[in-house]
């Protein structure tokens, strides 16, 4: 026997911010004493976690040689001799998806409760709570006797849909936490007749659940039974204890759940012994004070004088109030890099994922990987990732973005040749690019393929493994799990089709196959999904379910979850995040029963959660040596403080004469010794000598260019740098994967349109062969009909202009070219429409799908029509020979009616515009004429192609450009 034989039940418990697996296996060990080895063995402790078990376990075998004591987890009772046996219970999955169908059924009978998304996220709330109603021991006739005079309609009709659930998953076998409390009832009756006689400990629970807490309170009523308790506040008077009665406004204190315990058993606070007589730190009562609820705030006044010297007591708490979060990460890493220099264990406690990824991400400076104690969803894994692309494939219409990004995917075509597969896909993606083709399809392969075989058999495998339009109509889920692993398991093979290649490898791999092997077995409950559907609810599974992969850690840097803080010990801890709304994090709002109807049927408040949110935060405070951090401000709002660090700081502000407000300037001080450093090491980092800034850049090559367009005249007029980057150095702009409805597509649709309604031998109305063009050149049914209104509203203008034009088309989309003998140089055009007038005469016209330029601008920049005049002049035009040219025009189509620009032409003005035109290019070809970036840009936000080669940013439009000679010789 370890324990003294009591009527009353027997409960222990250690302190906060003691290292409870140690000082647990501490005690014990001296319970032992005296006693035969074998005792040891016949002792049972149940736990609330594998992590616990792990440490408890470790702990024991370093105090030497010996029998181990059976430790088993509170979820266990089967593995008791003698338990009675029940039926397996529903899984967790099979549940969701038979409500998710009646969910669904009630969201398709009133759209305005959820968008179709949330279906699956409300089943998941429904059938928490219906485990939960389980867990607590509340049955379903306790939803029925809910007085509902005074709440609103919408809660009635909750009730309702929640009696309609009931009756659906009445015929199943309970779920796990039902049948878990069926087990424990079960057993703690037999108990009470045939009580063990081998020593039991339930060790490290708080008691939070239902049934936790029933058979927490059996095993302390038993002969040789005992609970353990962790974080227990034995600095909390009686008077304090007695205040927690109310469950309404004491269930947000660290110390409810205990009491709530303590009373079920008919024990008073002061009827918990230490299991352990390790001295207590001298920071409890400051930190139990402070955690008062809030209408016993007034206990500050009458016991806060009683607390001594508070300088003493905080001597090892750091306070970070840093100005951002990545300031707060930042000072956070050094605190770890120096535990980790002097041979300290540091573990940061926080629930907020952000901010751990910051810390992480700082910690690599100094090559560091902290152990994280949580691991990745599925859903950001390799395999998580893939089968999510996979099932859009039978969403939405398949684009080159979704395309390019499942065949550059890790896992696809993994099972062999994924070298030549990657050469085929990076062809495929500048085929793409070069033809503008938004959505590829059967034929777009085989274009791409041509007549090259091992692209063509490449391409074949893809077209073949491809699905084809996605149907939108409800299928089995049965049915859509089988297609979905089908396609991406020949995918993942590849070419060969053998295998699955990497997808199920390794530790991530395996999980997705678990969690597909598990969708697939409980199909049959999800009935019919669209295929919408069945990508949400995939989403929500990989959401569920976590990856470990092995990675190399530093054994000293750790970052652990709330839950995981309760088991390890730490040489430093840093309590980080302490915000409102992250630690606590604001309760997940119910949909189904609102604060007071879950009072009503006896099931746990919302606050519960952040009453062991405060437990975790008074275990980390009370450590030996602790960092409370948190960010003042985040990118979008000031913060508020953690109501817990508050409630500390404002209660030692209060306390002058106890050194609270000089202690907590020194708290303050050493938290602000980490974010100097911080802020020190990365100045040292600015410090470093940079490059200068590039100045504005206006190269000058030997080479230069011996032939533009008319277009690219404006171009050279406006900004040569982009004239030398493209003809010079052959560098043209790669175009978008997938393509957008733009200002080109629109010219180019348009002149399309123009060219075809002006046929000679069969002119058609502009309106029908513009219906025909976007049909065929404009994919999105949207922009379709965007464009044909805007070309409607100035159709009718623009058929009666052309109708009134005097003479006949000429040319139409005709290339030409001047050839120049003096400076040589070739000026090439492509005009849009050349008419002869009666008179012989030519009349040039341009389209326009924006304004045309203004006067000033042809004169100065937009020369293009100008130069079309004096190559017509010249002959440069084939069929047309030298001609006289009476006009140039701009038709500008983009507006709600038509602008017409025209400019009749003179002999002085020809002369004018040629004699320009040849000063501009000789002048460029002169070697020592540089390519100035951003000469005359018509706009300065305007972005251009070339800028990023330019260096722009590092100058500015005020600089002056610098000549600078490339590609000399003596460069």
């Amino acid at each position: 026997m370890i324990f003294a034989s009591t009527d009353r039940a027997r409960v222990f418990a250690l302190p906060p911010g003691a290292d409870f697996p140690q000082l647990f296996a501490q005690g014990l060990r001296k319970r032992l004493d005296g006693l035969p080895a074998e005792s040891r063995a016949r002792i049972t402790i149940l736990v609330n976690s594998g992590r616990m078990r792990r440490r408890i376990r470790e702990c024991l075998v370093a105090q030497g040689p010996g029998l181990l004591p059976r430790i088993r987890l509170v979820t266990e009772p089967l593995l008791f001799d003698g338990a009675p046996q029940h039926a397996p219970p529903v899984s967790p999955l099979r549940r969701r998806l038979e409500l998710a169908q009646l969910v669904g059924m009630l969201q398709a009978a009133n759209p305005n409760l959820a968008p179709r998304a949330a279906v699956f996220d409300l089943a998941d709330s429904l059938a928490r709570l219906f485990a939960e109603m389980q867990a607590e021991g509340v049955g379903f006739r306790a939803l029925d006797e809910l007085d509902l005079s005074n709440h609103a309609d919408h809660w009635a009709q909750a009730q309702r849909f929640l009696h309609l659930a009931e009756t659906i998953i009445a015929p199943d076998a309970p779920d796990a936490e039902g049948r878990l409390r069926a087990q424990v009832e079960s057993l703690t009756a037999k108990w009470q007749d045939a009580p063990p006689a081998e020593p039991m400990i339930v060790a490290g629970s708080t008691g939070s659940r239902g049934t936790t807490a029933l058979l927490m309170k059996a095993i302390a009523r038993l002969p040789q039974g005992a609970v353990v308790l962790p974080g227990f506040d034995f600095d909390m008077p009686a008077q304090a204890w007695s205040q927690l009665d109310d469950a309404a406004a004491a269930e947000d204190h660290p110390q409810y759940r205990f009491h709530a315990l303590l009373h079920g058993l008919g024990l008073a606070a002061s009827d918990v012994a230490p299991w352990d007589d390790s001295p207590p730190l001298p920071r409890g009562p400051l930190v139990s004070l402070a955690l008062r609820p809030a209408p016993q705030t007034d206990q500050w006044l009458r016991e806060g004088p009683s607390l001594g010297n508070l300088v003493a007591a905080t001597e090892g708490v750091s306070l970070i109030e840093a100005p951002s979060p990545r300031a707060e990460a930042t000072a956070i890493a050094h605190c770890l890099f120096d535990a980790a220099t002097r041979g300290a264990r540091a573990a940061l406690v926080t629930p907020d994922r952000d901010l751990t990824r910051r810390v992480a991400a700082a910690l690599q400076v100094w090559g560091i990987t902290p152990d994280d104690s949580a691991g990745r969803p599925l859903g950001l894994s390799a395999p998580g990732r893939f089968l999510r692309q996979v099932a859009e494939l039978f969403l939405r219409r398949l684009d080159v973005p979704k395309l390019l990004a499942l065949l550059k995917h890790p896992l696809a075509h993994s099972g062999s040749e994924r070298g030549a597969h990657l050469l085929h896909t990076r062809d495929l993606e500048l085929f793409l690019r070069a033809r503008a083709m938004p959505f590829p399809d059967a034929q777009v392969l085989s274009a791409f393929a041509a007549d090259d075989v091992p692209r063509k058999d490449w391409a074949r495998w893809l077209s073949v493994t491809l699905p084809g339009a996605p149907d939108p109509s409800p299928r089995p889920l049965g049915q859509l799990v089988a297609d979905h692993l089908a396609l991406a398991e020949r995918l993942a093979a590849g070419q060969a089709g053998t295998g699955t290649g990497g997808l199920w490898d390794e530790a991530a791999g395996l999980e997705a196959r678990a969690a597909m092997d598990a969708l697939a077995t409980d199909a049959d409950a999800g009935g019919n999904l669209t295929p919408f559907d069945y990508d949400t609810l995939l989403a929500n599974i990989f959401a569920a379910r976590e990856v470990r992969e092995p990675v190399t850690a530093h054994p000293d840097v750790m970052i652990w979850g709330t839950l995981e803080a309760r088991v390890q010990g730490a040489d430093l801890v840093i309590a980080a995040g302490l915000n409102e709304g992250v630690w606590p994090k604001a309760p997940d709002p119910d949909p189904w029963l609102n604060r007071a109807m879950r009072a009503q049927v006896g099931l746990l408040l919302p606050d519960r959660q952040i009453g062991l949110s405060a437990h975790d935060f008074q275990q980390a405070v009370c450590a030996p040596r602790v960092v409370l951090s948190r960010a003042i401000r985040t990118s979008e709002a000031q913060t508020v403080p953690s109501r817990w660090l508050n409630r500390l700081t404002n209660l030692m502000k209060g306390l002058p004469e106890q050194g609270g407000v000089a202690a907590l300037d020194a708290m303050r001080a050493r938290g602000q010794l980490w974010l100097d450093q911080a802020a020190a090491f990365e100045a040292d980092f600015r410090a470093v000598p940079q490059d200068p800034p590039a100045p504005r850049p206006a190269p000058a090559p030997p080479v230069r260019p011996q032939k533009l367009s008319v277009t690219q005249v404006e171009t050279l007029i406006r900004d040569p740098y982009a004239i030398y980057a493209r003809h010079v150095l052959g560098l043209r702009r790669l175009n978008p994967l997938l393509p957008m409805p733009d200002a080109l597509l629109r010219g180019t649709v348009l002149h399309k349109v123009l060219e075809q309604a002006t046929e000679p031998d069969a002119p058609r109305p502009l309106l029908e062969v513009a219906q025909d063009v976007l049909d065929d050149a404009v994919p999105w049914q949207a922009v379709r009909a965007l464009w044909w209104a805007r070309l409607a509203r100035v159709a009718p203008e623009l058929e009666a202009y052309m109708s009134h034009q005097p003479g006949e088309i000429a040319l139409r989309e005709a290339k030409g070219g001047w050839e120049l003998r003096d400076p040589p140089f070739t000026l090439t055009a492509k005009p849009d429409r050349i008419d002869i007038w009666p008179d012989g005469r030519a009349h040039i016209l341009d389209y326009k799908t924006g304004a045309p330029p203004t006067d000033k601008e042809q004169r100065e920049f937009a020369k293009q029509l100008l130069l079309q005049a004096v190559m017509a002049q010249e002959g440069a035009f084939t069929g047309l020979g030298p001609r006289e040219v009476a006009r140039v025009s701009y038709l500008g189509l983009g507006g709600s009616a038509l602008k017409l620009s025209k400019t009749d032409m003179t002999p002085a003005l020809i002369d004018e515009v040629r004699e320009g035109f040849v000063t501009l290019i000789r002048a460029y070809l002169d070697p020592r004429q540089g390519f100035a970036a951003r000469r005359a840009v018509q706009k300065q936000n305007r972005a251009g192609d070339y800028d990023h080669l330019a260096r722009f940013g590092e100058w500015t439009m005020q600089d002056g450009s610098v000549t600078i000679r490339v590609g000399w010789d003596n460069d």
